[in-house]
């Protein structure tokens, strides 16, 4: 069995039940909030926050509240310290 490792991104409470109510009004609680750093866009690097069934085994997990956050091993350094909120 692999070990979990844990990322540095945090989930605001207001984002969390966001998500959580996104999730309720989908019908599904097998998918995992996933955040990605791909290399393009104007800054050199692009973000992408989207929910993801699939688990990789060498995915970063945190959960916040029953919500899971997985970010991948190589966008884990881009995202160090990232807190992530929702504004309606």
């Amino acid at each position: 069995m692999s070990q979990v490792t844990t990322h540095g991104v945090t989930l605001t409470e207001t984002a969390a039940s966001k998500v959580k109510a996104l999730l309720e009004s989908e019908g599904r609680d097998d998918l995992r909030l996933r955040i990605t750093v791909q290399p393009g866009g104007c800054s050199g690097l692009i973000y992408q926050l989207f929910f993801d069934e699939q688990l990789e085994e060498e995915d970063a997990i945190a959960d916040f509240g029953g919500v899971e956050v997985v970010v991948d091993q190589m966008s884990v350094p881009c995202l160090d310290g990232a807190s992530i909120d929702f504004e309606d």
